[in-house]
């Protein structure tokens, strides 16, 4: 009788395939490539979702949002009244954190 120790690597990823090794599916709301404002337990950020994995979201030309001001207004019109930027790279955000998603036209860059 084979176990879990004597399966191939080949067998391994065909079992993880059938349950969809935690993976984000095709049918995932996420869209690579677009900016997103995502809030999380403890603060805003914004930028473009370049990766997603079962447990991070992965930004570029990400910022930190301090204070949006009106929310309403600062989703449509993308201003700000404080912005912090990221360092230029890849900024990771664990999706256990997030609380809401929402695409919005331009990631603020300038710190204000």
């Amino acid at each position: 009788m084979k176990t879990l120790d004597d399966l191939t690597i080949g067998e391994a990823k065909q079992l993880a395939a059938m349950f969809n090794g935690g993976g984000v599916t095709d049918n995932s709301a996420w869209e690579i490539g677009k900016i997103y404002l995502i809030r999380t337990v403890t603060m805003i950020d914004t930028g473009k979702l370049v990766a997603v994995t079962p447990q991070e979201l992965v930004l570029e030309d990400a910022a930190w949002i301090a204070d949006t001001g009106r929310f309403a207004d600062a989703l449509k019109k993308c201003q700000f009244n404080e912005v912090e930027p990221f360092p230029t790279g890849r900024v990771i955000i664990g999706r256990g954190a997030v609380v809401d998603a929402v695409c919005i036209n331009s990631a603020q860059r300038e710190q204000k």
